[in-house]
């Protein structure tokens, strides 16, 4: 056994060692400069430290969740949020052999991404496999529905109520995360903002939010008139997770999500601002997530590489006096 860890282990620092960084110009001006901040205190807490396995989606898929899990503990990573249960041509995998990873490796699950239709076909399936991970929450990366009206908010914000009555029953949080098109206009009220809209509609008791910075900036740079750090602030109880992810804008404003991800510090967003002016930081889950990397979608190349990098920088972070 012990010689199969020390295999996987050199398989992966090879795939990590044989891909693409960032270059030496951005990573010199990326990572804050510990040595000459002064000792300020660090912005996002060692321990609260995760990562979405979906910016890592190509590894577990070529080496699976054991050798992937095992980097991962290596790295620092404490947490991770599942994009699925598979690992591609590796072999079929049970949620107890996947808890048992995490076990092993001294990991928990903060959470997971599934589909709208998963919900709304499989949802006690769903919360027993969370259950079964040791997962607090579980949640969906798509918007709360395609239909932009103020009436079409209404009927989605009335299921995810139901769905999250049904994970509260279990002990569970359900929870919904941004893209920018979730901070639009509806349709028919240019007046409302459809992500003010969810939040007024859904029980707070039932119903939470994960915010992907990096698309909540997008949000404010395509459809102006917020900060996302307010949202936060207004309403610290709804918000468990983040996605910390990095990014550089697009040339066009109101192109796709306004802005390119990159891994963490290589971007322009001011995270130093946006923790900063956070209250209580301490009740959040930080989970870093790259979804792409240049010329190479869909699977970022030496995705474990930037893990690495990029978990380093998020703890390094440091916030001006």
């Amino acid at each position: 056994m012990a010689r199969n860890r020390i295999d996987r282990r050199t398989l992966l620092r090879g795939l990590a060692g044989s891909t693409v960084a960032v270059s030496a110009a951005s990573l010199a001006g990326a990572a804050p400069a510990a040595a000459a901040d002064g000792g300020c205190g660090k912005l996002i807490p060692q321990g609260h430290v995760g990562i979405q396995l979906y910016s890592v989606r190509d590894k577990i898929a070529q080496v699976g969740f054991a050798a992937v899990f095992e980097e991962l503990s290596r790295i620092g990573y404490r947490e991770v949020e599942f994009a699925g249960y598979t690992q591609g041509s590796v072999g079929a995998i049970t949620p107890e052999q996947i808890r048992r990873l995490l076990d092993d490796n001294g990991l928990t699950a903060a959470g997971s991404h599934r589909g709208l239709n998963d919900f709304r076909t499989n949802l006690e399936w769903e919360l027993e496999v969370a259950e079964i991970l040791g997962m607090p929450a579980l949640g969906t990366a798509q918007a709360p529905t395609g239909d932009r009206t103020v009436a079409g908010y209404q009927r989605a914000a009335a299921e995810f109520n139901a769905w999250g009555a049904a994970a509260a029953a279990r002990g569970l949080k359900l929870y919904q995360h941004n893209h920018t098109i979730e901070f639009a206009f509806a349709t028919d009220r240019p007046d409302v903002r459809l992500y003010d809209l969810f939040l007024e509609l859904t029980d707070p008791r039932y119903v939470f939010l994960e915010m992907d910075i990096l698309w909540a900036y997008g949000g404010a740079r395509k459809y102006p008139g917020f900060r996302p750090v307010d949202y936060v602030n207004r309403h610290p109880d709804r918000y468990p997770l983040f996605h910390v992810k990095d990014g550089v804008p697009l040339p066009d404003p109101q192109q796709g999500n306004s802005y390119a991800d990159v891994e963490f510090g290589a971007g322009v967003i001011p995270f130093a601002e946006f923790f900063g002016e956070l209250k209580g930081r301490g009740r959040f889950e930080f989970l870093w997530e790259q979804d792409s990397a240049p010329g190479a979608q869909p699977n970022p190349p030496g995705s474990l590489g930037a893990a690495e990098r990029s978990y380093r920088r998020m703890v390094d972070l440091r916030g001006a006096r």
